[in-house]
């Protein structure tokens, strides 16, 4: 039974920044840039700074280039390995097709770029954050938005810890405190709760596409030396998948004989029987992939949703008291597979503007000239050349639809415009879904405990941990449209879309059960994007919960 609130602390600042990813770490740091004076916070729902970092990641250092100058010259930079090799092929079953570099738009290129993890290179950045000044709160979740009398935000509450799954208070107990500020900014990362929120109070997605996403898995593996070929970054397209159904995969070489190998669903796929997860396995398998991992160690695992609406899907950033910044307005360059840079620029853009409006002595306004302005900064340049690539692949499949994206990306390099103008995505991802009865189930990969996995020995690797006696923080609006729906029509799409084994319908004398496993969950966020009633809604649990990410 729940019980009373008590009333909550609170703490003033001139800025909040809600999530320590790339971009909220380079508006903090950029802001103590500006003015040393200013006291500036940062929150992160992870246990430590990365421990929710999960990215390909091949990083484009345009944005580190602009925050941090010299850190080619700092020793304890985590990003060492250069990319020296780029490789394009199509898989089909048993083979694979290289294809050509000169076919590839210059901006495919990545041998500017640098191999690593993007968990390590934010524990770095969050060192310089605090040694600039910056407060850097890890463990405590943003759960609420605080407004003020005039319906601006005045900044974020920080979740209760100690509540039992039954809504009472244990021993632990203690209240979430009021984290205030002239400004806050919201980096949360793709499909953030209180994102969400605000987007939904301030009508922020009018005149906007609706937002689009893929599932991103990932393994970090160390293998043979004599296989390791440092600076090698190898995408492909094609098997498993279908034509139809779109995505691909990433075989990066860096650091001591390491290797990223990764797996990208769209999730505007149809079928529900579909697995990510399972495809991501049976990729694992192709005759050009195993032999590379084949007598390795599987190191980690992990899972993260990846904002791919680009261009057209970004909301209004700017609202009253705050901003939205990096993937929570969706700053992905989907061709390119990369958004951290874009994430660290709209983080600095943020961070100028607030910074001016502070010293003009404004406070919980909007920050107008943020919004007017990113569509002519370097993030707004870099994502309307690639705008249409998703939209042709979602229309036209893998095959045809990706050439017509490379041929899009060519016409805007060489002309500066496309012959397609700018293209609408159409519905959501939740809406994409068609009935089980006109699918096919598909038989899953036995794995083999050496390339291959189940779920549960791959999340053990993310190091996921969450207090049991807690509430479950993933909320099903309407049980009996579960049931109805997701199971009755769509034969339970939830066990397949999750890559943690959270979500299972069991059998009971009453009828199918569902079970939410949330001590599994890796914080994806893909149940609330996919569920095809919208019905799943994902809030963070007590802070410090889900997945410890090392290397990722």
């Amino acid at each position: 039974m729940s019980e009373e609130p008590q009333p909550r602390d609170s703490m003033e600042f001139d800025v909040v920044i809600v999530g320590a990813g790339p971009a909220g770490l380079s508006a903090a740091i950029r802001l103590k840039q500006v003015d040393p004076t200013l006291n500036v916070v940062v929150i992160e729902k992870g246990s430590e700074v990365g421990a929710h970092i999960l990215s390909g990641a091949v990083i484009d250092p345009a944005g580190l280039d602009d925050l941090v100058p010299e850190w080619r010259d700092d020793e304890d930079c985590p990003l060492k390995t250069r990319v020296t090799t780029d490789r394009f092929a199509w898989m089909t079953a048993g083979s694979e097709i290289t294809l050509p570099n000169v076919l590839m738009p210059p901006l495919m290129n990545n041998h500017h770029c640098y191999i690593g993890s993007l968990g390590d290179l934010c524990r770095w950045l969050g060192a310089r954050a605090e040694a600039l000044g910056v407060e850097i709160y890890p463990g405590f979740a943003a759960t609420e938005i605080v407004y003020g009398e005039a319906g601006e935000v005045r900044g974020v509450a920080t979740g209760d810890m100690g509540i039992a799954r039954d809504g009472s208070h244990k021993a632990s107990f203690t209240r979430g405190m009021e984290l205030l500020g002239k400004y806050t900014l919201f980096a949360e990362g793709a499909r953030g709760s209180l994102t969400k929120q605000l987007i939904a109070h301030y009508d922020l997605a009018k005149d906007r596409e609706p937002p689009k996403f893929g599932i991103g898995l990932k393994e970090v593996w160390q293998i043979d030396k004599a296989k390791h070929q440092p600076g090698l970054v190898r995408h492909s397209f094609g098997w498993p998948l279908d034509s139809k159904t779109g995505g691909g995969s990433f075989l990066y070489h860096y650091g001591e004989n390491l290797v990223a190998i990764g797996f990208v669903v769209h999730l505007n796929y149809d079928d529900p029987y579909l697995s990510p997860f399972e495809e991501f396995q049976r990729f694992k398998t192709h005759p050009a992939i195993r032999p590379v991992l084949e007598g390795g160690k599987r190191l980690s695992y992990g899972a993260r949703a990846i904002t791919e609406g680009g261009y057209q899907s970004v909301p209004k950033l700017s609202f009253p008291g705050g901003a939205l910044i990096g993937c929570a307005a969706g700053f992905v360059n989907v061709p390119r597979i990369k958004g951290v840079h874009n994430a660290m620029r709209s983080g600095m853009i943020a961070a100028r503007h607030v910074a001016a409006a502070l010293s003009d002595g404004r406070a919980n306004d909007e920050l107008a000239a943020y919004e007017e302005g990113w569509r002519e900064s370097s993030v707004g340049r870099d994502l309307f050349r690639v705008r249409n690539v998703k939209p042709l692949w979602s229309k036209f499949g893998t095959v045809l639809g990706v050439a017509l994206g490379g041929i899009d990306m060519w016409m805007q390099t060489l002309l500066g415009l496309s012959p397609f103008g700018t293209l609408s995505h159409g519905k959501t991802d939740s809406a994409s879904l068609r009935s089980a009865s006109a699918c096919q189930p598909r038989p899953a990969p036995k794995p083999d405990g050496q390339v291959t996995f189940d779920r549960l020995s791959s999340v053990f690797l993310s190091n996921t941990n969450h207090e049991e006696d807690q509430p479950v923080h993933l909320k099903v609006l309407d049980m009996a449209l579960q049931k109805s729906s997701e199971h009755d029509v769509f034969a339970g799409p939830s066990n397949r879309y999750c890559p943690a084994g959270v979500y299972e319908w069991l059998e009971a004398p009453d009828g199918p059960r569902f079970q939410i496993n949330a001590q599994n969950c890796v914080h994806c966020k893909t149940c609330d994007i996919k569920d095809p009633n919208g019905n799943i809604v994902w809030v963070p649990p007590e802070g410090g919960g889900g997945p410890n990410y090392q290397g990722m």
